[in-house]
């Protein structure tokens, strides 16, 4: 069969098999008296063989040590492909992602899209300096899709900066609520606790309701800072919770005060004052446990507070006795 009906029974131009021809991996097995190519039956079949290794992503050089070295083994090869190909999806996705974040801001024109590519760029810095000026030039100047905003605040570890991209999402109107809702279900830790602290501070009702549903999580640490911000909005199935904390002496000051919040609302105020009372009463006994607790009592206003105040100025614990005392004469005071 001559070169032009191979071309046209393979799929494979004339010209790579003049070019394969001429790397020996396919050489012609006749000529015609004209001394044209004249392919064999099995010359065919290897052209079919190098399509097929060739579409794997092995190179031509790769191909023929395939089809002709007795010894070669294809495992370690085809590991290497795998590896280069993931590396290849990862370097391709990461490019549509950027690419998806540009056309999120709707840029006018090439002005804004250097300003954006320029502002991601910062975002993914090593510089903490950086990623805290981009953070904050994200609202002040060329918007950021909410999306960038939301994977770098779930992996910044910088303090500062964590703050500004917390600041940059809750200015964003709430638009990455959805997303960090799946980061209160990383499945790690450290980014579930910073999924809670970006909803913390966006102020709107459906960010509430992803803090009612994370003081039912099973991270400890979630729970305790949808507690805090619960607490701060008036919601009093925070309580339980911000009452543990006081006990265990997690964020006690900070949850005292999510209580006193609270107990504005003069039916929560007695239910706080009830529970804690009810911890002094059946709880540890711990010193230390009993007077935290008593201290919480001191900016809950009503009867039930006064009372308990008053039996635990006798209180059998001098140093608990001696807090509620003071808490006492603070009241009378004001």
């Amino acid at each position: 069969m001559l070169i032009g009906e191979v071309a046209r029974r393979s799929g494979v131009s004339a010209r790579m098999l003049r070019h394969y021809d001429s790397l020996g991996l396919v050489r012609p097995t006749g000529r015609t008296g004209g001394g044209y190519r004249e392919y064999s039956s099995e010359d065919i079949r290897r052209i079919f063989h190098i399509e097929s290794l060739r579409s794997l992503g092995l190179s031509l050089r790769e191909v023929g040590r395939a089809l002709d070295d007795p010894g070669f083994t294809p495992s370690e090869l085809v590991d290497d492909l795998i590896r280069q190909t993931r590396k290849r999806i990862a370097e391709e996705t990461e490019l549509l992602t950027r690419l998806g974040r540009i056309g999120a801001a709707e840029p006018a024109g090439w002005e804004d899209v250097l300003q954006v590519v320029a502002l991601l760029q910062a975002l993914g810095s090593e510089s903490a300096g950086k990623r805290q000026r981009a953070a904050l030039s994200a609202v002040e100047e060329v918007p950021v899709p909410v999306e960038a905003l939301v994977e770098a605040a779930l992996s910044e570890t910088d303090p500062n900066v964590a703050g500004a991209l917390r600041w940059a999402l809750a200015q964003s109107g709430g638009g990455g609520l959805a997303l960090l809702a799946e980061g209160l279900g990383s499945p790690v830790a450290e980014v579930r606790k910073r999924a809670v602290q970006s909803i913390a501070e966006i102020p709107n009702g459906y960010a509430t309701a992803l803090l009612r549903d994370a003081l039912a999580s099973s991270d400890i640490v979630v729970r305790r800072y949808a507690a805090l911000a619960l607490g701060a909005r008036g919601v009093a199935d925070a309580v339980p919770t911000l009452i543990d904390m006081v006990v265990e002496e997690t964020n006690d000051v900070d949850a005292a005060d999510a209580l006193s919040a609270l107990a504005s609302d003069p039916a929560l105020a007695d239910q706080i004052a009830t529970r804690l009372v009810d911890c002094l009463a059946h709880g540890t006994g711990e010193s230390s446990v009993r007077r935290r607790l008593t201290q919480a009592l001191a900016d809950i206003p009503g009867i039930t507070t006064a009372r308990a105040l008053a039996d635990l100025s006798h209180d059998e614990d001098r140093a608990v006795a001696l807090t509620a005392t003071y808490i006492l004469k603070l009241r009378d005071a004001r």
